[in-house]
């Protein structure tokens, strides 16, 4: 079937001759690890690897020439001529490539790349089950599935799939299974390549020619990429080196099912599971160069959050926040703070690729080169939101960083226009109040239709703000200064910045902080914003439809 991915941490394939004479590739293979023992949080990694080139295969999955969808048709031909050009390169530095297009090996009777495959020598021994559909493997028996594809993934407008279904049977074609071969728009070289769709042939090839590694391509990766037998599930267990390349790819997935997000962002999840449960990915232009393939629909803005704070749990609430709340018009990359290193965030390359950052940080003195990302990113004007610690996150009090590492004492006043100063007793209860006068009329106090709510933690002391902050919210409590505790800022670079000094988990569990949020990130990064009512309508169904996933 079909499949997409889309572009996360960047790679880089370097091919080059090996010792020996031959061509090798040396690739960086993205992975996830867990944070820590028993934890459903994970860092993203990359590990190199030389992989020699006559020691490897591409297996282009299931790219027909038709489809039930017709939105699947259409990716499939916006992806194929990517897939083409990977296949054309690594063919010519000694890859062999296997063309694998399901249920269409009478199309090909006596075709020179479907002979080599049927006449190459059967395996001295076959995996069990090589042969059979893979449902899931031991690794992802206690993950929870990322996607409900439970009713087969179409996103095709209803009347117009009816169209699409009746043109199907005017070309003779039968609407549940029109596939009769593999799209011309990769076209196979009968001198070289293999034309199977038989997890025992293609064993037997991979096995004949001594391949142990192998790029999977093509479509779809919730379904045929991970299930056939030729497929991730199955060589990854059976022993085989493989690797999902996660931009020559897509999903079936329709927006309206749980968790009801963007359909990239959906293959984004499906590629989640796969580097977090069967195996690591690569990217196209480790090949080719330039930048990875991305569909053409795909407008999602790139938001990547830094969590590293001991205090407030953002490293839980953030990121189910995102998943209710950011799908459809951002790809959100999470990064942690490593539990061996205080002072080092995990991933952190990400920054220089993303549009958007989200700080929850507190006090961490970054790697040198780390903060000057960040100090990169800022002073390219880009959107900048903080919560809660981000005021202090790269504060060491006036203590002295460990070697190698920096610290941003200004950070506060710089980036969110604050001046954090500590804060009031936790036992002292604070009340959340919309700004008066021009606050009123912003569009993310109109869009959150901040009324008034109790705050979870307790009340920083900030004030006074910088020249350029404008204060959404304030909060109120008896004997004490009112503080603001949400605002927008315009910075020396130009960029915008948002920040709150809320974010306690009891924040996240009111109706009108998880709407403010949500509207100032988008507000931020000049999105359209969402109003309170389709916050909580989004929270209310992202709930109920979980579970039903597979």
């Amino acid at each position: 079937m079909l499949l997409l991915l889309p572009p996360l941490l960047l790679v880089t394939v370097v091919l080059h001759a090996s010792v020996a004479g031959g061509e090798s590739l040396d690739l960086h293979l993205r992975y996830q690890s867990p944070v820590a023992p028993g934890t459903d949080r994970f860092h993203t990694q990359t590990r190199e690897e030389q992989w020699a080139a006559e020691q490897t295969a591409v297996i282009v999955c299931d790219m027909w020439d038709s489809h039930t969808s017709v939105n699947a048709v259409r990716r499939v031909i916006e992806l194929a001529p990517h897939i083409h050009r990977f296949c054309t390169e690594l063919r010519e530095r000694g890859v062999t490539i296997i063309h694998a297009p399901s249920s269409c090996m009478a199309a090909y009777e006596g075709h020179p790349a479907r002979l080599r495959a049927v006449h190459t020598p059967a395996a001295d021994a076959f995996p069990p089950h090589i042969g059979a559909w893979c449902d899931q493997i031991p690794a992802e028996e206690r993950a929870a599935y990322p996607l409900d594809q439970s009713d087969g993934g179409w996103d095709d407008d209803p009347e117009e799939r009816s169209r699409w279904h009746q043109r199907l049977q005017a070309d003779g074609r039968d609407p549940r299974a029109p596939w009769q071969r593999q799209t011309p728009l990769i076209p196979i070289d009968a001198d070289r390549d293999y034309i199977s769709d038989d997890g025992r042939e293609i064993w037997s090839i991979l096995h004949h020619r001594g391949i142990d590694n192998v790029l999977l391509v093509g479509v779809h990766t919730n379904m045929c990429v991970l299930g056939r037998p030729f497929g991730l599930r199955r060589l990854a267990s059976n022993g085989k080196n493989v690797a999902l390349v996660r931009d020559l790819t897509d999903t079936m997935y329709d927006p309206r099912d749980w968790p009801y997000c963007s359909h990239f962002t959906g293959t984004d999840r499906i590629v989640d599971h796969i580097e977090r449960h069967v195996c690591p990915t690569i990217t196209s232009n480790q090949v080719l160069g330039g930048s990875p393939f991305r569909f053409r629909d795909d407008r999602r803005l790139h938001l990547v959050m830094l969590i590293a704070e001991d205090e407030y749990g953002t490293e839980e609430t953030l990121p189910d926040f995102a998943a209710r709340h950011l799908g459809q018009h951002f790809r959100v990359t999470t990064l942690y703070g490593s539990q061996q290193e205080r002072h080092r965030i995990v991933g952190s390359q990400a920054i220089d690729e993303a549009d958007v950052l989200l700080i929850s940080i507190r006090r961490r003195a970054l790697p040198e080169e780390d903060l000057e990302r960040i100090r990169r990113f800022v002073a390219a004007g880009k959107p900048m939101i903080g919560i809660r610690t981000a005021s202090h996150a790269f504060s060491l009090r006036g203590q002295e960083p460990p070697p190698g590492h920096a610290v941003w004492e200004t950070f506060d006043p710089d980036v969110w226009g604050g001046h954090y100063a500590g804060h009031h007793a936790n036992d002292l209860t604070c009340r959340v109040v919309p700004g008066e006068g021009d606050a009123l009329e912003h569009p993310i106090v109109k869009a959150a239709q901040v009324a008034g709510f109790p705050a979870g933690g307790s009340l920083y002391r900030v004030s006074p703000l910088e020249p350029g902050a404008g204060v959404l919210a304030w909060g109120m409590a008896a004997g004490v200064d009112p503080q603001p505790v949400a605002w927008t800022f315009v910075r020396r670079d130009g960029g915008r910045s948002f920040y709150t000094s809320l974010g306690h988990p009891r924040d996240f569990d009111t109706a009108e902080f998880p709407a403010l949020l949500a509207a100032a990130i988008h507000w931020t990064a000049g999105l359209p914003l969402p109003t309170a009512e389709e916050v909580a309508a989004q929270h209310a169904r992202y709930a109920s439809g979980r579970g039903r996933q597979r």
